[in-house]
């Protein structure tokens, strides 16, 4: 569903941030890109959209290759879940929903009685219909980012890009947001690629996993392949223990100590 071939970009003439990138996901499975700060996940996503030019490479999705369309062509195929977003005015969570529909609409045109009742449907497929008349700007941290996700889906895209999508909600919060990912893949057949910080959570979530450091692929492959000791301590330059939990590698970061 999504082909990325040899991505390359710079920020400077004398380092490259995104370096022959090459990854495949699937429609039906997400896909998680992990690496530590700074690896390059943010950037290769903004190339992903077109906000950012790649310098040379390919991405293409159902034989139709995106780095030729316009931003607003692109929007057909993909939408973008953001890591914050900032509204210059206190929409209702009803109307950010809604602007999903930018891509499809003209600039003067309205939504009609059948978008609003999509709208409304989005709302109670991520149980959020009851802040449907509620300000973006009222909801808390994991609220506002329901939001964002059901304007991603009001554009009805064949591929979700979301950036860090739990990096600022709590337990509950993050268990929900990627349990009602793993649904939308297997139900609506979404190619849905993710970046997290988390390996843990990439490996109660995600079928595929994507490792990027210092703007390469460090390593792909499928979740028991990618949790593997000396591959995430490698990833992260830290060691690590590996443990196993219904079934899911688990890991954690071993304590260092400063001082006496």
């Amino acid at each position: 569903m999504l082909h990325v071939n040899n991505l390359c970009f710079s920020y400077t003439s004398s380092t490259s941030a995104i370096k022959e990138v090459s990854f495949c996901a699937k429609e039906g499975e997400i896909t998680a890109i992990l690496g530590p700060n700074g690896a390059g996940k943010s950037t290769l996503f903004h190339l992903i959209l077109g906000t950012l030019k790649a310098h040379s490479g390919e991405i293409q999705t159902r034989e139709v290759s995106l780095l030729g369309l316009s931003l607003s062509k692109r929007a057909r195929y993909i939408s973008y879940v953001p890591q914050e977003w900032h509204s210059p005015f206190n929409y209702t969570t009803l109307d950010v929903v809604l602007m999903g529909l930018s891509p499809r609409l003209g600039l003067f045109s309205q939504p009609s009685k059948s978008d609003i009742q999509k709208a409304n449907e989005i709302l109670a497929l991520l149980g959020i219909e009851h802040l449907g008349d509620r300000g973006i700007g009222e909801l808390s941290g994991g609220e506002r980012q329901m939001a964002l996700l059901g304007r991603a889906l009001m554009q009805e895209t064949p591929i979700l890009l979301l950036d860090e999508p739990t990096s600022h909600l709590d337990l509950k919060n993050q268990m929900k947001i990627l349990s009602i990912l793993e649904h939308l893949a297997k139900t609506t057949k979404l190619c849905i690629v993710v970046t997290l910080h988390d390996p843990n959570l990439a490996s109660q979530y995600a079928d595929h996993i994507v490792a990027i450091k210092k703007g390469k692929v460090y390593h792909s492959g499928s979740v028991q392949e990618m949790m593997d000791k000396t591959l995430l301590e490698g990833l992260y330059e830290h060691p690590i223990e590996l443990t196993t939990l219904d079934g899911h590698p688990i890991m954690r970061g071993k304590k260092e100590f400063f001082g006496d």
